[in-house]
Formats: C-alpha cells, sequence, structure tokens
C-alpha cells in the first residue's frame, strides 16, 4: 500500500467543515490501495469539537502529532473572547472593531504570515524530515487554510524531492476577507510572494471549485485540477421520520454579512396572511450563528417560529438537513464569494429537499443548483422571487409530496471524490 504524507491543521476531535473534506478522503483511500499518514498538531485551537468525525478514521491510518505554538489565546485575552464563545462568525470583515480588534488584526495580518499558524512551519519541516527517513511516503500533501500548512509541504518537498500536492480549500490573497485585513503593503507584497511561490513550487494544484482552477490557472504554469467537496452517503443513511413541521433550515456557519433579510420580512408577511402556515413554521439554525441573524429574525415578528441550536456534530446536522422542508443557503455579501461552493450544497443535495440559495445569481453555487436541480439562486432583494418558492415548496409540504426532480449526483459522492484523488496522486508518481 502507498503513502500519502497529509499535512493538515484540522482533525478529529475537532469540528467544522474545514476537517471534513480530509477525513473522507482519509476513510475511503484505504480502498484505493493508499495509506493516509495524517500530520497534525498535538494541541490545536478547537473551537468546536465533533468526536463522531473520529468513526470516519479507518484502522489504517497513521496520526502523527506534534505540539504547535498559537497567539490566539493572546488576542482572545486582548479581545475580551477567553473562551470563544462571543467570537463572530467572520472576524475578519468590515464590520465595526474596537480599538483593541483592529490592533489584533494588524498585529495578525503583519507578524504572522500567512497566517498565525506560522510558528509550526520550522519545527514542523525539521521533525517530519526526520520521520520521513524512518518511515517513507511516496506523495506529500498539504490542505488549506491554514496556508502554512503549504509553507511546511513545500519545505519538505525541496528537502525530500517528494511529489507535492497543494489543496487549496480556499483562496489565498483572493479569499473574500483577504481585503479586511490592515496589511502594511510589505505584508501584502509577502503574502503574495509565498503564494506564488507555493503555486509555483507544487507538482499540483487541486481546488474546491471550477472558478478558482480558473483564477490559479491564470497565476501559475504548474497544473490545476478541480475536486470538489462532496457528500458522504453513509452520512445520510439515518431514518429520519417528518415531525409535521414546515421546516426552513439552515446548517453551518452563518454570518452577519450573509443575513438574508428580505426572506424573513416574505416570511413574516406569509405568516400574517395564513394562520397555518404561521403555526407550522420552523425556522432551524444548525450550527454558529452571528447575533444578528437571530436579532433580524426576532425583529421581523418570527420570535415564536425560531429554533436556534447552536453548534452541533455533523451527524446532527446532516439529520437536520433530512428533516427539512426547505433548505437555507444564502451567500455572503462580497464579490469575490462568486467563486465559493460552500461545502454543505453537497449535503444539501443529497438530502434530496428543496435549496434556496440567496445571492448571486450567476455563481458557482447557481450553476451546482441549475445542474443538478436541486434548487435555485434568488438574488438578495428579490422577494417576489423568494415568496414563489416559499409557495411551491409549502403547497408540496400540504400535500405530502415528496417527489424530487434531482439529477444524478453520485459523481459528488466522498467515494468517487477519493478515487478522483488516488488517480491525480498515481499520475504524479508516474
Amino acid at each position: 500500500m502507498k503513502r500519502v504524507l497529509v499535512i493538515s491543521y484540522y482533525w478529529p476531535p475537532s469540528g467544522g467543515s474545514g476537517v471534513q473534506r480530509w477525513v473522507k478522503f482519509a476513510k475511503y483511500l484505504p480502498a484505493e490501495d493508499w495509506q493516509p499518514v495524517i500530520y497534525t498538531p498535538e494541541n490545536p485551537e478547537l473551537t468546536s469539537v465533533d468526536r463522531n468525525l473520529e468513526n470516519d478514521i479507518p484502522p489504517e491510518a497513521e496520526v502523527i502529532k506534534t505540539r504547535i505554538t498559537e497567539p490566539y489565546s493572546i488576542y482572545r485575552n486582548i479581545t475580551g473572547k477567553k473562551d470563544g464563545k462571543q467570537e463572530e462568525v467572520n472576524p475578519i470583515s468590515d464590520g465595526k472593531k474596537s480599538f483593541m480588534q483592529k490592533a489584533a488584526l494588524f498585529i495578525r495580518g503583519n507578524f504572522f504570515i500567512p497566517d498565525p499558524r506560522c510558528l509550526w512551519i520550522r519545527p514542523s519541516v525539521k521533525f517530519l524530515k526526520k520521520y520521513l527517513k524512518e518511515h517513507p511516503a511516496d506523495i506529500i500533501v498539504s490542505t488549506g487554510p491554514p496556508h502554512s500548512m503549504h509553507i511546511i509541504a513545500m519545505k519538505l518537498a525541496e528537502k525530500t524531492g517528494l511529489p507535492w500536492i497543494a489543496d487549496f480549500r480556499d483562496p489565498w490573497t483572493r479569499m473574500f476577507y483577504f481585503k479586511h485585513l490592515p496589511l502594511t503593503s510589505w505584508a501584502r507584497k509577502k503574502h503574495i510572494a509565498l503564494e506564488k511561490k507555493v503555486l509555483d513550487s507544487a507538482s499540483a494544484i487541486v481546488t474546491v471549485t471550477k472558478p478558482l482552477k480558473e483564477e490559479f490557472e491564470s497565476m501559475t504554469e504548474t497544473p490545476v485540477y478541480c475536486i470538489t467537496n462532496g457528500y458522504d452517503k453513509a452520512d445520510f443513511d439515518q431514518l429520519v421520520e417528518p415531525d409535521g413541521f414546515f421546516n426552513i433550515t439552515h446548517t453551518g456557519l452563518f454570518a452577519a454579512d450573509g443575513n438574508p433579510e428580505t426572506l424573513w420580512k416574505v416570511l413574516a408577511e406569509k405568516c400574517g396572511e395564513d394562520e397555518e402556515f404561521r403555526k407550522l413554521l420552523r425556522i432551524r439554525l444548525v450550527g454558529k450563528t452571528d447575533r444578528e441573524i437571530t436579532e433580524s429574525v426576532i425583529s421581523c415578528g418570527l420570535a415564536e417560529n425560531l429554533r436556534n441550536l447552536g453548534y452541533q456534530t455533523h451527524l446532527v446536522a446532516t439529520r437536520e438537513q433530512m428533516g427539512a422542508s426547505v433548505l437555507l443557503l444564502p451567500q455572503r455579501k462580497e464579490p469575490e464569494y462568486k467563486s465559493v461552493l460552500t461545502g454543505k450544497i453537497f449535503e444539501y443535495m443529497a438530502s434530496g429537499h428543496p435549496i434556496l440559495g440567496i445571492g448571486m445569481t450567476e455563481c458557482a453555487m447557481s450553476e451546482l443548483l441549475d445542474e443538478t436541480r436541486s434548487g435555485r439562486m434568488i438574488e438578495w432583494d428579490d422577494a417576489e422571487g423568494m415568496k414563489d418558492f416559499i409557495d411551491t415548496c409549502w403547497e408540496k409540504f400540504r400535500n405530502d409530496d415528496r417527489t424530487s426532480d434531482t439529477a444524478d449526483i453520485s459523481g459528488y459522492s466522498r467515494r468517487e471524490l477519493t478515487a478522483k484523488m488516488a488517480r491525480l496522486m498515481e499520475s504524479l508518481l508516474e
């Protein structure tokens, strides 16, 4: 069995979307004759915990860890958020910040490049160089963000001569929040130069969307491949009985800059017109949600319809998706978000329930929804479009109509995507 060294900051028991991509790859790689060897911090910043994901780690996997030094505890002391529970979903934004928060962001952007995990680079390279001499691997994969993982892999590949895949779950300097970092001209140039060096040094680049693939292709001669996120069929083997309510469900991070205020008004208006709808409507928020979202829902008179469940494990999130009548998929209000495909969109599709996307109608998410006939993207202020979509779903709910016109989405299963990744790794060995 060939061995792939995967350098990843996120690994169980850490929860959230960042960990799932390579946990699922690792789960199915042994079936492709690859043993995953995961290098991850012993003491990472755990903003959420999901021990259910540990069940996806195959017995063939080898997990190696070293300690990491991070400045986040200092940041929390400065901002008064020591337990992490009061943080914004998207702390790097153009929203109002205190003086101390602005100072912390300035330090983060200018002194910790490419990110606050950069202090782990040098000790990791030293450790892994020694480790690979004693336990050889065939290929290296780094997955970011944090992009410090790519720097570790780049330096390690230089020292060992091993082929290396840089897997970008998100962009780097073209990420929507990058422009909100208060960078000096020197720091900005440093970020750009490091990104360019990583792109040019890797044996192959992998991205999660076609638009991002095209962006990277314009920046480097290194081959770029698109291997999207996906859904694990095993996660949807749960039996979920309808609860009798019309559930409009959102799972995952829900940031203030993605607040669909027009939708809340549309729902409030329909509640005023239809007593049955008012009694059966449930707005279920499953995951970390900014306070501005819940305040907006309540201000529209929908407090009795709101169910804010907070952070839940991935297994619970998929159960909520399966019990939904409508799955809510709002974009963040940033032009760079046009190329983003959130990981949950594939699980939304796997649930078989209609997806109400709110944001740009010309974007990667809109194309995928159209391609798979899973739902629609509707512009932020298109109240009529939202009303029509909700009315259609409400009528299906009242008629107990569970039919779905969704196209075949098996190509987005984690099993199929792992096979695609394995073929890429094989090609680099050849």
